[in-house]
């Protein structure tokens, strides 16, 4: 049998068939447009979304044997705004996890809601990209959107509805709303209260490898699908990727290098960072999992290449560095502000420590030194909890960098191990609907049979010890620079 895993992205939505072994048969990429209507602002359109994803379900079957299509799941991007009205129609462009329009709002959440009440709700307190703040935005700017409200939905969600007909969320996704009281595994009825959601508005939740519903009759015709082909609930990208690299049961880690940055680590108990600098989310195998997230992170590298230097051959500009923990220049990734551990969304990118003896090298490996640096903040946060992890698995488009993984091993001093498939969240995705068509009995199952390790980089004692230098400066920057933010809009 097949299995399809959706990895709906913010550049583009990724299809993935998987055979029962865990084999992959078939990957296909579709982009679509993202729009920036205002400074700090970032939307996009579900139709667009939708309409990828069905060309690209049926690229990905062409010339295979459709009947064996057995089941279907996502992962999706976190905390996108999808409003239906009445008729199921889309009342506006999503407004997406990278916005950083919602500052008021987050605000509010945060210091009149006040911390100890968001976190007693929801295990988090407020980020600017979370659900909740957009709706509040919403109903203050958008008032007569707002007002047409009938559902509220994370972006994966409206493709399972395009598909099965089912208003349907998951644990993992609904996590990251700031509506979802995650130890209990439910919507909290004191933050729909807070943020005038009415409870006809949330979508019924799942596990992620629970069947949420099957194909419509219309939509397995136009697919060139059975209609019996099972969908199951997916998850919020992070938790997918973590079951596509086997990040699942107790004290697991992987450091996922997509648009965004994030360190995973997996948890079979409930349980809160005191200053909530990590997200607390419920995971995709059943249990929880904490979480740290930048925003930009290999999409750092791709605006250096792509707008800045102006190429496409990444390759070619990392081959030119030799000088590792020993660049002077530090880079701070904050293109579209901070979420962990800072939350701040006036943190802007940063370059400081030129001289005139700096060159496009030097730059080319401060982006990829100081989206590590940013993602070791997180990780000092789980060590302080006493969380002692010696090792992480690795994906996203910036995992394929031997040099990036080789510099991440060293800033982190830990061990860096690489899967057969940089799949994440398709291949997640994909395991998920196997598990809910019952090929596994479990998702840990389904990871210890599927997910396997093809390399590893240790960390050298000499250059981990200079990175170690190198990352208490880095440390320095952010507080210097924090109070000037606000003041560069």
């Amino acid at each position: 049998m097949y299995y399809i895993g959706i990895d709906l992205g913010t550049s583009a939505v990724k299809l993935l068939l998987m055979e029962a072994d865990g084999r992959i048969a078939n990957v296909v990429s579709k982009e679509y447009p993202l729009f920036f209507p205002q400074p700090g602002w970032s939307e996009q359109r579900p139709e667009d979304w939708y309409a990828q994803t069905a060309e690209g379900i049926r690229e990905l079957v062409d010339g295979f044997d459709a009947s064996k299509v057995a089941g279907i799941s996502f992962g999706g991007q976190m905390h996108g705004l999808v409003m239906l009205d009445s008729r199921d129609q889309v009342i506006r462009p999503a407004i997406l996890w990278n916005d950083g329009r919602t500052a008021e709002e987050n605000d509010y959440l945060n210091q009149v809601i006040g911390k100890e009440r968001l976190s007693e709700y929801t295990a988090n307190i407020s980020f600017t990209g979370f659900t909740a703040s957009k709706l509040l935005w919403v109903k203050k700017h958008e008032p007569e959107n707002f007002a047409r409200i009938a559902k509220i939905m994370l972006p994966k969600d409206y493709l399972a509805y395009r598909l099965t007909g089912v208003h349907c969320t998951d644990v993992s996704d609904a996590s990251g709303m700031l509506l979802f009281d995650v130890k209990n595994r439910r919507w909290s009825e004191e933050m729909c209260e807070i943020c005038g959601v009415k409870p006809q508005w949330l979508a019924k939740v799942f596990e992620s490898y629970e069947v949420v519903g099957s194909l419509l009759p219309g939509q397995a015709k136009l697919l060139g699908l059975p209609g019996q082909v099972k969908v199951a609930a997916g998850a919020g990208d992070n938790a997918a990727a973590a079951v596509g690299t086997g990040t699942v049961g107790d004290g697991r880690c992987n450091i996922s290098l997509g648009t965004s940055g994030t360190i995973f680590i997996s948890s079979e108990k409930f349980g809160v960072d005191k200053n909530n600098a990590l997200h607390s989310f419920a995971h995709a195998d059943g249990h929880y999992h904490l979480m740290g997230c930048m925003l930009s992170a290999a999409s750092c590298n791709k605006w250096w290449m792509d707008d800045i230097i102006g190429t496409k051959d990444y390759a070619a500009e990392q081959d030119g560095i030799q000088r590792l923990g020993a660049n002077h220049v530090y880079f701070l990734p904050y293109l579209m502000g901070e979420r962990s551990p800072h939350n701040d969304p006036d943190a802007r990118g940063t370059f400081i420590g030129m001289t005139m003896d700096t060159t496009r090298a030097d730059m080319t490996q401060a982006v990829l030194e100081g989206v590590a640096f940013a993602l070791r903040d997180s990780f000092e946060v789980a060590r302080s909890l006493g969380i002692s992890i010696e090792s992480t698995k690795i994906c996203g488009g910036g995992a394929k960098s031997p040099l990036w993984r080789r510099i991440i091993a060293n800033v982190m001093n830990i061990r860096v191990d690489m899967i057969e498939s940089e799949e994440g969240p398709g291949l997640g995705a994909a395991m998920l609907a196997a598990v809910a068509c019952g090929e596994y009995a479990s998702v840990e199952e389904a990871a210890a049979k599927i997910v396997k390790v093809t390399g590893t980089v240790e960390p050298e004692p000499e250059l981990a010890a200079a990175y170690e230098a190198r990352y208490r400066q880095f440390r320095q920057i952010y507080p210097a620079l924090k109070e000037l933010f606000p003041k560069l809009k």
